[in-house]
């Protein structure tokens, strides 16, 4: 999600399927991964959104399975996954239009070194944003660069264990302008999987409303490999 091989294909389908939500049903011990609650009915297309879910992948989770994927070569701790249209009501916009993507692709392979994750995020979030996809994709890069990972995270070497609510609570220190209602956590079979921010269209945080992070009362972190 680099080789003539099914790996990528196989990294790119579940990279595409995170972006599908499920109910927030994981209650701290092993079952189906979970993602924070957004499992609510897709909008017309073309109706605006109120702000942005800012999804930051926990590179080495999805990585213990997929090697072979062109992020994971670099043995990143979050990554982007994507920044999302929402609304305050729970529902999101989803593929508005068949817009153009971006005029040079490789322009983002700093955030996003698959480029076909790149065109399957334009397409299904970015073309609802109402901005063209080289304006999107630099609003997604200027978010993921305004989150600053805590050094617990970023320098982290072995696993270890924490629960949602201290995995916020470094991020809320590590970011002043960030609260606890604007950032939310998803799991999956007790271990991280991202976290989220919601910022608003000019990408200060906001409360993220009906987002709400997993039911996990401990949650694995395994460091990158």
């Amino acid at each position: 999600m680099k080789h003539a091989s099914v790996a990528p294909i196989l990294a790119l389908l579940v990279m595409l399927s995170a972006c599908k939500s499920a109910p927030n049903t994981d209650s701290g011990s092993p079952g189906p991964s979970t993602t924070a609650d957004r499992a609510t009915p897709h909008l017309p297309q073309g109706t605006g959104f109120d702000y942005y879910l800012l999804n930051l992948s926990w590179s080495p989770e999805f990585c213990y399975s997929h090697r072979d994927a062109p992020e994971c070569a670099s043995r990143n701790t979050f990554v982007l996954h994507g920044l999302w249209p929402q609304n305050t009501n729970g529902t999101y916009p989803e593929n508005c239009s068949s817009a153009p993507g971006p005029s040079d692709p490789s322009a983002f392979s700093d955030i996003y070194p698959d480029q076909h994750l790149l065109l399957h995020e334009w397409q299904t979030h970015g073309t609802c944003s109402g901005l063209d996809a080289d304006t999107f994709l630099s609003t997604a890069r200027a978010a993921y660069r305004s989150i600053a990972v805590p050094p617990q995270l970023a320098n982290i070497s072995s696993q270890t264990s924490m629960p949602p609510d201290e995995i916020v609570s470094l991020f809320t220190r590590a970011n002043p302008s960030l609260s606890s209602e604007s950032v939310a956590i998803s799991c999956g079979h007790n271990f991280l999987t991202a976290v989220e921010v919601c910022l608003d269209k000019s990408l200060h945080p906001v409360a993220c409303g009906p987002i709400r992070s997993c039911r996990a009362t401990i949650i694995r972190i395994p460091p990158p490999r």
